[in-house]
Formats: C-alpha cells, structure tokens, sequence
C-alpha cells in the first residue's frame, strides 16, 4: 500500500485505523508509522506540536504508507495552505458548526476554480519544484470536518453535503463537554451525547460521507466501529507514554513494596 490509496481510503468507509501524534518527535512519528497505522494525524491545535517539528515529522515520513493529516489550529487559510504545501495528505479543521464553515476550509484546501489556494510549483509538496503537478485543478487533498459541538451537531446535515467535505469527525471532548456546558442548570433539552453521535453517523451516511472519532478507551473501539465509525484514531503519543509510565511506576512500587 502506498499513501495514495491511503488516502483514498480516508475518503472512502473502508476501515481505517490511525493515531494522535502530539509531541513533535520525529523519532515517535517515525516508530508509530512503522508500527503499521493506516494514517498519522499531527495535533497542531492542542499538541505541543511546532511548525519546525511538523516539517520534521513529514520529512521522517517520506515515502511511507502512511496517510499523513495535519489538524490545523484553527480553520484559516494560511494554516490550511502551509500544512498542504509542506506535504500532508489531507487536513482536519476543528469546530465546524454550518456549511459556510465546511464551505471556507474546502475552498482554502483546493485550487482555482473550486477553492481559493495558492499555487507554487517549488513547495515540499512538488519536491521543491522538481515534480510539479500537471493538473493542479485535479488535486483533492483530504478535507475531514471535526464535528464536536451541539451547533455543530445541529447543522451537521447541512455540512456533510458540501462538496468537498470528505470526511465528519467526531471530537468527543469538546462535545462531551459543550452538552454539559448547556445543559448545566438549565434543563434545555441538549441531546445526549450517544444521541448526537448517531446524528452524525446518519449525516454522513445519508450525504455519502465517511466518519471518524478519536478513541481514548480501548473498551469503546468495538462499540463504536458498531455504531457506524469507519475511521478510528486510537489513542494518542502523549496518552500512551502517560500511561505506561504510570503503570511502569505502579509495578516498581509494588515489586519493592513501595505502592
């Protein structure tokens, strides 16, 4: 498999499975693309993540089967446009809430005449001019829309079916925590959380579009691929070495009687 087809398969509801990278190590960038996940994203909205750390880990990964995302800090057109020309295969744009939202990102993320992005022939993404595209009208990059708010939820019919939208995923903190935001002391009737992920799951399927959560609980990988997810980011680099560093911790102290 190369990245091509891996990102075919992100567009389409063929099961994937990829992983949080947070960090900005080249080197966990690199082991975690080795380890076989179909597709790498790189949290530049949370992570400790730096624009020189992301060129690093896109240059560990040349070549590889990967599909390789970059979550942009938010969804604007410079961010969009230098993670694009710098190599990643595709972006994820945090808190879409309506289809102008959608509408924007797409047209950031592709050429002239569906999008607004800029074109030049001597970015990473051309080899620095060396493999210059012959079509560039022809390039979709990957356009995955994170739903994780109740406005969001509420629309989200309406952004599935915008051209150019590949792909709804759920970012279940923010949405956990933006139903209980309104809904404390309130008793509006916010949807429930199983509730809104069904709607997205819905949406998507119903426009022809593929969804993905991010999985901090392995308990939750089968109830949730169950439930209509197709593309599912398991874990995190900083979740990981967190917890196994606390069980690593737990052990010691319990084999020299120290717990």
């Amino acid at each position: 498999m190369n990245n091509i087809i891996s990102k075919a398969n992100l567009k389409g509801t063929s099961p994937t499975i990829g992983t949080w990278l947070s960090i900005g190590s080249p080197v966990i960038t690199e082991l975690a693309a080795a380890s076989g996940f179909d597709w790498l994203l790189f949290d530049m909205e949370h992570g400790c993540m730096t624009d020189a750390a992301l060129l690093g880990s896109l240059q560990a990964l040349n070549g590889s089967p990967c599909a390789l995302i970059v979550r942009v800090g938010a969804p604007h057109p410079d961010l969009i446009q230098h993670a694009l020309d710098w190599g990643a295969d595709g972006v994820m744009a945090p808190h879409i809430e309506s289809a102008q939202d959608a509408e924007a990102c797409v047209r950031a993320i592709q050429y002239p005449p569906r999008g607004r992005r800029g074109f030049s022939r001597s970015v990473r993404a051309y080899r620095y001019g060396m493999n210059p595209p012959r079509d560039a009208a022809k390039i979709h990059p990957v356009f995955i829309a994170q739903i994780e708010s109740l406005k969001g939820v509420s629309n989200v019919a309406e952004i599935a079916a915008v051209d150019g939208v590949d792909m709804l995923f759920v970012g279940p903190a923010d949405l956990a925590f933006d139903i209980q935001a309104r809904s404390n002391g309130g008793g509006n009737g916010a949807a429930s959380y199983d509730e809104c992920i069904c709607t997205v799951v819905k949406a998507a399927a119903q426009a022809g579009k593929s969804t993905g959560i991010l999985i901090r609980n392995n308990a939750d990988i089968g109830k949730l691929a169950q439930a209509g997810f197709q593309h599912l980011a398991v874990d995190s680099d900083t979740g990981i070495l967190r917890q196994r560093y606390k069980d690593l911790l737990d052990e010691v102290k319990k084999a020299t009687g120290r717990a």
